[in-house]
């Protein structure tokens, strides 16, 4: 059974306590260090001090209560040790030719006064012995740091030992004390610090939560769950991020879904028409073999037709479909309306063109405009008239390009206008005009490629009016966006 992996905040909270702990620590032991050495220092200092008056009063050599010279080292000594108060953890001995001969204060002179390693430095003292010694003992109250000097005194064969000590645990004792206070301190301080990081990391990877649960959510068939976006900052971006990805991955599979549909839709009924004709074909009757294949070849090319409109479409979802480059309107204008005449015998007209270059996809217009021209031609007569044009106007959200047909055909009903636009619809007024459905969603999704829309309006000479309209600037709704859906724009008549 494997063991979960620590999660993310986990981690983060491990390693801020665990930073902040090597921090304090480190800050920890560099003030121990340093207080322990300002004691220790204080110490040498009043050794030094100490010393300094013992060499002072041996110098002067003379007895401060009688006037005359010391008649001994036992009695500098002496003197000496009234006239220095040790402090609260320092010791004064003395000692004359080994023998123990005063303590100050006597409690805790005791430590050194009779311990084997203070007697054996005081037994090796001589006469000629000029060099103080010392060292570190442990004694029943702690370590204990001793310094022995030498004492004499002129014309006199006796050895005195002065020696001074100091009990290092008991004057380090409130440094400890401190050390253990400030130990405490630091590790209530951790573990509050773990709890508020905990609670702050918390709040802070709560959108990574929120994402994990959402991504959870999605599946094949629900692609609608969003994460919220309430902050602008990486994790907000993050969010956003996660959010453009399933407005992709939705659109896509849409797409791909719509495709399917509209296909076995569409193609199942040529399917059916050609395998009824397959099954009653007489092989034997060369006539209804030429006449079978006729209706064959017509049926496979317009289940082409279709399929190619279908894959037009599903292209249309993608952001690489419209390609903006700079686009003469007055030249466009011009070209559509020369290869439009081609598509049948009508009084083709042009009603306006703008001189002025705008962002545009020159082939997907085109390819608009043909397919609006196509339909106009299917609805009229040889006697009709089809305009072509082009025009910029101003107006809100800002300078709007306009690009339309129109005809004097029997035009669309109003309640007609919206549904003609989607896939497969056929207006009222198609008759038996051929064709899949497919062309104005296919201008629409050029339209809505170029951040705009198209509409359809009642011409004044009576026939429909199509009208395509994006932003003269480039810069539209569903602009660079695959698969937006751009709002549709009021268009004036």
């Amino acid at each position: 059974m494997s063991l979960r992996r620590p999660s993310v905040r986990a981690k983060v909270v491990t390693v801020v306590v665990a930073v902040t702990a090597i921090g304090l620590l480190g800050a920890g032991l560099l003030t121990h260090a340093i207080q322990t050495q300002q004691i220790m220092d204080d110490i040498s200092e009043d050794f030094d001090q100490e010393y300094a008056e013992l060499q002072r009063l041996a110098a002067n050599g003379v007895d401060p209560e009688t006037g005359q010279e010391f008649h001994g080292a036992g009695r500098l000594m002496s003197i000496a040790m009234e006239r220095n108060v040790p402090g609260n953890n320092e010791m004064f001995v003395s000692y004359l030719d080994g023998k123990h001969q005063q303590s100050s204060p006597p409690a805790l002179g005791r430590l050194v006064a009779e311990h084997p390693v203070v007697l054996d430095a005081v037994e090796r003292l001589t006469p000629e012995s000029d060099r103080t010694y010392q060292r570190e003992i442990d004694t029943e109250e702690g370590r204990v740091w001793f310094v022995v000097v030498p004492v004499t005194v002129a014309d006199r064969q006796e050895v005195g030992a002065y020696v001074m000590a100091a009990a290092l645990d008991r004057a380090l004792a409130p440094e400890a004390d401190v050390m253990r206070t400030y130990a405490i301190v630091c590790v209530v301080a951790l573990v509050l610090l773990g709890l508020f990081a905990w609670l702050v990391v918390s709040r802070l990877l709560r959108p990574l939560r929120q994402l994990s649960s959402t991504a959870t959510r999605v599946t094949e068939t629900d692609l609608s769950q969003r994460v919220a976006v309430a902050t602008d900052d990486d994790l907000g971006e993050l969010a956003g991020a996660f959010n453009t990805m399933l407005d992709r991955l939705s659109t896509a599979i849409e797409t791909q879904r719509q495709f399917l549909d509209d296909a076995g839709h569409e193609l199942r009924t040529p399917l059916t028409v050609l395998r009824g004709h397959l099954e009653v074909l007489d092989p034997d009757d060369p006539a209804d073999v030429r006449e079978t294949r006729d209706l064959l070849l017509d049926e496979t090319s317009r289940m082409g037709q279709i399929v190619e409109e279908l894959v037009l479409l599903a292209k249309a979802e993608r952001s690489d479909f419209v390609t903006l480059a700079p686009v003469d309107l007055g030249r466009l204008t011009d070209d559509v309306h020369d290869k439009a005449r081609a598509l049948g015998a009508r009084r083709w007209v042009v009603d306006a063109r703008a001189d002025v270059e705008v962002p545009a996809d020159v082939h997907r217009l085109t390819q608009a405009v043909l397919q609006l021209a196509d339909n106009a031609v299917k609805f009229t007569g040889p006697d009709d008239e089809v305009g072509i044009g082009t025009q910029v106007v101003a107006g809100p959200p800002g300078r709007q390009v306009r690009l339309w047909v129109r005809d004097t055909g029997p035009g669309v009903p109003p309640e007609e206008a919206d549904r003609i636009f989607d896939r497969f619809a056929r207006g009222s007024t198609a008759g038996g005009a051929p064709g899949s459905g497919l062309g104005l969603a296919i201008v629409r999704a050029i339209a809505q490629g170029h951040g705009g829309d198209v509409t359809v309006q009642q011409s004044d000479a009576g026939g429909a009016r199509f009208v395509m309209t994006w932003p003269a600037d480039g810069v539209g709704p569903s602009s660079g966006q695959p698969g937006a859906k751009g709002k549709a724009m009021e268009v004036a008549g």
